[in-house]
């Protein structure tokens, strides 16, 4: 059997309202929201009792998702939001956009901060690193030409 697709990237917040508006500034649509609770759920993260709200973010295109999570119960227990880019592990998430600096005016207004500074990669692509809603590390690419 093939593999079909990636189905969605997580990310466990602090702020589910404020993330989920910083996405929806980025182009992000929001395609529903969750409680997830019981025995079910539990086997399946290993975290036994667990009562997580969940929120899922939908690109444009419709491909892509990411599914913003808050921990009720048991509550977050690590924090790698301000590693570096070399960090071991998931660190980011890059988008594809049409107007990197219209789109930094736009999430600057929501807190978000540019990493280092926006560069253009041999004519093809220009790239940055931002933080975002509660210092998520996320990639901005737009394609030049």
């Amino acid at each position: 059997m093939a593999l079909k697709r990636m189905d969605n990237v997580g990310i466990v917040v602090d702020d589910l309202e404020e993330t989920i508006d910083f996405f929806r500034d980025l182009g992000l649509e929001l395609e529903g929201r969750a409680t997830i609770e019981g025995e079910w759920a539990g086997r399946v993260t290993g975290l036994g009792d667990q009562h997580v709200e969940i929120a899922m973010m939908r690109t444009p295109d419709g491909h892509s998702r990411l599914e913003l999570s808050r921990f009720l119960r048991p509550p977050a227990v690590a924090d790698h939001r301000n590693a570096p880019v070399n960090a071991l592990g998931y660190l980011r998430v890059m988008f594809a956009l049409d107007d990197i600096d219209e789109t930094l005016e736009r999430l600057r207004k929501r807190g978000a901060q540019l990493v280092g500074e926006v560069v253009d990669y041999q004519d093809t692509y220009r790239l940055c690193y931002i933080r975002g809603p509660g210092g998520l590390l996320i990639g901005l690419a737009q394609e030049l030409g």
